[in-house]
């Protein structure tokens, strides 16, 4: 039976969040609901879930004696790893000591970087993928892309929302998409994906909570992607009843085997009545922030309740859902948004901004929720409500 105190007294119940982006914020108002103490940790200083979590450390999370001593200090009853630049194998040696990582130090360690979970769901668990070849040199990754063939897609093998990733459409683009890869990668450069090119109808995220009385699909999240980052999704993705059961079967089988409690984003192609299995993300996903307005217990609420080990008898589903990111460019310490009254006008339609302290490049600095009576009067809302806002990029 699960006892909670009260947090920031010795009866708390404690939770440290490796990452605090814009998904880590909501993971930690949501335990901030149970009464749960919060401590917050990223490279930077006031990120999104700093700002709302009661302690905060700024540290480089890939230097595992730094995270070790954080933990130990703070001795969590949870550690929630938020992204995937995480020094995993010091997670690892944290859950042998009995520390509890969520949903398990493995599964961290595994989707850390695209080589691990490729070969776990390809290789040991039989999943319909992509074909794939690794590359840690130029010259091995000439081989790979001959032997994968053209068109590709190249990754890093540690990498999020996108960065490092590119298509390669003909032998000129080899050595850019060779270059973009290795400035893209969360830990630097260094080894890389290449995959073959999947000619699908669509992709899906199929949202998948494994808790204390088994395991829920939510209705399958489509989504589009502008160089492997997310821009728009929405709730539910029409699919063939053939098609939704073979995307949940083999999100039970990938989550089955990463084990462990807490909600995971297992994304995968869609082709007709057949599904290959892409990434699966142990923690909540970006293109699940359309769950924020389509749902009773959005990814985050449910995320907290697994967590906690707490029952999830049912998951209301409130009808056709939009989210649209807020992507800024551009280099700035000095972001403002105008015209949210126009923007809220119209019902149905919410807005979140994540205060991040700055821009460099491009970052996701909002998102835009709607419903609506069909999935296109959703995406339209959101998109009518996108053209209202004005954002300001100010010089440093």
């Amino acid at each position: 039976m699960l006892t909670i105190g009260s947090a920031l007294t010795a009866t708390a119940k404690k939770a440290l969040l490796c990452g605090s982006g814009e998904l880590g914020k909501e993971v930690v108002l949501e335990l901030q609901r149970y009464g749960v103490e919060t401590i917050a940790l990223d490279r930077y200083p006031n990120a999104p879930a700093m700002q709302v979590a009661h302690r905060s450390y700024v540290v480089n999370m890939l230097d595992g004696a730094a995270l070790r001593e954080i933990i130990e200090k703070e001795q969590p009853d949870f550690i929630i790893p938020e992204v995937e630049a995480i020094a995993t194998p010091t997670l690892v040696e944290l859950e042998k000591e009995g520390y509890n990582v969520i949903p398990t130090a493995n599964a961290a360690l595994l989707t850390m970087n695209r080589e691990g979970i490729r070969r776990l769901a390809a290789e040991e668990l039989g999943l319909p993928t992509a074909t794939y070849k690794f590359a840690d040199t130029l010259e091995d990754f000439k081989a790979a892309i001959a032997e994968v063939g053209i068109p590709c897609v190249v990754k890093p093998i540690m990498s999020s929302s996108g960065h490092g990733q590119s298509v390669v459409k003909s032998e000129d683009d080899i050595m850019n998409s060779w270059h973009i890869a290795q400035e893209g990668g969360r830990a630097g450069a260094g080894r890389v994906i290449v995959e073959g090119f999947v000619k699908f109808d669509y992709e899906i995220t199929l949202l998948t909570v494994r808790h204390s009385a088994g395991t829920t699909c939510l209705a399958p999240v489509g989504h589009r992607q502008v160089d492997g980052d997310y821009r728009e999704s929405w709730q539910p993705q029409p699919m063939s009843p053939a098609a939704l059961a073979q995307a949940e079967e083999i999100a039970r089988k990938v989550t089955g085997a990463l084990g462990g409690y807490g909600i995971f984003g297992v994304e995968m192609f869609v082709k007709g009545d057949e599904v290959i299995f892409s990434e699966v993300s142990p923690r909540p996903h970006d293109t699940g922030m359309v769950t924020m307005i389509s749902q009773d217990l959005s990814e985050f609420a449910l995320h907290a309740r697994a967590i906690l080990g707490l029952p999830i008898p049912g998951v209301k589903f409130y009808g056709p859902s939009a989210s649209k990111a807020i992507v800024i460019d551009g280099d700035s310490d000095k972001v403002e948004f105008s015209g949210l009254e126009e923007a809220l006008s119209e019902e149905g339609v919410q807005i979140r901004l994540f205060a991040k302290p700055e821009v460099v490049g491009h970052r996701r600095f909002g998102v835009i929720l709607a419903t609506g009576i069909s999935i296109e009067d959703a995406l339209q809302k959101a998109e009518q409500a996108y053209s209202k806002l004005n954002i300001h990029v100010l010089p440093r």
